[in-house]
């Protein structure tokens, strides 16, 4: 954010915050370390809220829970900043100091009325104005969201529209107040830092940068060039017309974690090479040419991850690799010297610290003071002199030398969802995690869990009913793109017209056949949240 590419607090800050908010983020089953520090401060007072579209396990804790129609973020976000405008709750001396574009976004916003809000979002407009109103004069604040927001077709629009509000309360650059994105996965935050974006180089210096892509030519030998890479989405496009014909796959499963599998099947097939690189047979390595067999980064392996807060820990080796599988490092290495690329055979540690000469931010962080410190948070760029532990403390500063650039209120519009609902395609899938499991299963399905049920189709009763469907019954589920079957299980958290699915059985509910690849044209992120279905019951003994 504002340059940084994360969060800009700590965990303990979400301990000791005066008021939280989950938006698109059912923590409590998808990051429930992270809601155990939360509840710290939930159970010292601070209100909780919820903005989701199911009464998820998280909602169950909240002291207000806005049920909002899938897609609607934006105007949700909108109709908050309206009411903290018109209430006279937003904080004049941050905007005049800190921000810059604010009386044109205060006029975006203007038409989204208490009732428009309600009209557009199903959220009650007494919920809104309530919300709005605990969010602007709560003395510290965390807006935490997560796959909730960022799963849509507008994905970079939705986190703007909740960095506008941060900016028009001032919660942002001080202690306790602040935005906390949860990442998805282990080491997600990790990855970003070190340059596995296709517009960054490490520590999210920018590509086009000339000064900066000098300093990394200098440093490898090579000319760079002055142009972005693609994204994921975007290499998958690729290989529709054949711009992109070989594929090199480093633990990433796109056969079962891409929307539209079927087409992402044809896709990956009609490659001249594809090398898959990864600790399990995935599906998308059974798909390979080439399978190189690596070590679990977690245990077999040396090295550093980050985590949601920015912290930089070490990761120690535990156990030998089973035979035949090379650590991450070591592979790479082999692959530079059979192309011609002698790297020798460098640690973690060497790594590292040539990353450090390069990344003014991780610049301070030498293994020796990340074992000291139980981890870093970044910036470091000095490793005596600690950095407090939120980031953009400047934009508070009186000076504007120190100060710098203004942070930048952004305009946004609403959009609904690309697959619209019909009388064809009349329930609104969204699809998300489960406590019990992991993303495509591939590390999690293996193992036995008292709480796995494996998939299902929750539907809320009313809907049901009318389909005449009862738990455990087969159903068919259909969307523009293909249908799967999967038994019905019954969930009062859901609204009419609102079912769940996740993905993490693929080899028997392939729930990625129905998504849609519509995705968002900054982050390449594709709409898992929102697909048009209809549910139908499989006839007994068919």
């Amino acid at each position: 954010m504002f340059g940084a590419g994360g969060g800009t607090s700590s965990y303990l800050e979400a301990e000791e915050t005066d008021l939280v908010i989950l938006w698109g983020s059912n923590a409590r089953e998808t990051h429930p370390i992270f809601f155990h520090h939360m509840l710290k401060a939930v159970r010292r007072g601070a209100p909780l809220y919820v903005v989701d579209p199911r009464r998820t396990k998280s909602a169950e804790w909240a002291d207000g829970w806005l049920g909002i129609d899938v897609g609607t973020d934006i105007a949700l976000s909108n109709a908050v900043a309206r009411e903290i405008i018109h209430a006279g709750l937003a904080n004049r001396t941050f905007i005049e100091r800190g921000t810059s574009g604010y009386e044109e976004y205060a006029a975006s916003v203007e038409p989204w009325t208490l009732a428009e809000g309600e009209r557009v979002t199903g959220v009650p407009g007494r919920a809104i104005r309530d919300f709005a109103r605990a969010y602007a004069t709560a003395g510290r604040a965390q807006l935490c969201w997560t796959l909730g927001i960022t799963e849509h077709h507008n994905a970079t629009d939705c986190v703007l529209s909740l960095i506008n509000l941060a900016l028009l309360t001032g919660h942002v650059g001080r202690y306790g107040s602040g935005l906390s994105p949860l990442r998805g996965q282990n080491n997600v935050q990790g990855g970003g830092d070190m340059g596995a974006i296709p517009t960054k180089f490490v520590g999210f210096q920018d590509v086009l940068d000339e000064q900066i892509r000098a300093k990394f030519e200098r440093a490898y030998g090579r000319k760079i060039p002055a142009s972005y890479g693609k994204h994921v989405t975007e290499m998958l496009e690729a290989m529709d017309d054949g711009e992109l014909t070989a594929l090199y796959c480093v633990g990433e499963n796109p056969m079962q974690s891409e929307p539209d599998s079927d087409h992402t099947y044809q896709r990956l097939t009609g490659l001249d090479h594809l090398v898959v690189q990864d600790i399990v047979l995935t599906r998308t390595a059974e798909l390979a040419d080439v399978v190189l067999p690596s070590t679990a980064a977690w245990c077999e392996s040396e090295g550093t991850v980050t985590n949601s807060e920015r912290r930089v820990q070490r990761v120690r080796k535990a156990l030998d690799p089973p035979p035949g599988a090379r650590d991450d490092v070591d592979l790479i290495a082999l692959l530079a010297r059979r192309l011609g690329s002698d790297w020798g055979n460098p640690t973690a540690e060497d790594i590292w610290n040539e990353l450090r000469t390069l990344s003014p931010m991780h610049a301070g962080m030498s293994y020796e003071r990340i074992d000291a410190e139980g981890g870093i948070q970044w910036p470091r760029p000095y490793e005596d002199h600690p950095e407090p532990p939120f980031l953009h403390g400047r934009l508070w500063e009186t000076d504007p030398q120190k100060r710098g650039e203004p942070a930048p209120f952004t305009v946004v519009r609403h959009e609904l969802p690309v697959d619209e609902l019909s009388a064809d395609y009349p329930l609104r899938l969204t699809t998300g995690r489960r406590l019990d499991s992991y993303n495509t299963g591939v590390q999690s399905s293996g193992y036995a869990s008292p709480m796995r049920r494996g998939e299902t189709i929750d539907m809320c009763p009313d809907d049901a009913s009318s389909h005449g469907l009862a738990p455990g019954d087969l159903a068919r589920i259909t969307s523009r793109r293909g249908s799967v079957e999967a038994p019905v299980s019954i969930d009062t958290g859901l609204r009419p017209g609102l079912v769940f699915m996740s993905v993490h059985f693929p080899d028997e509910v392939d729930t990625n056949k129905l998504t849609i690849e519509a995705t968002d044209p900054v982050s390449g992120t594709a709409e898992f949240k929102a697909t048009a279905v209809r549910v139908e019951k499989v006839a007994e003994g068919r």
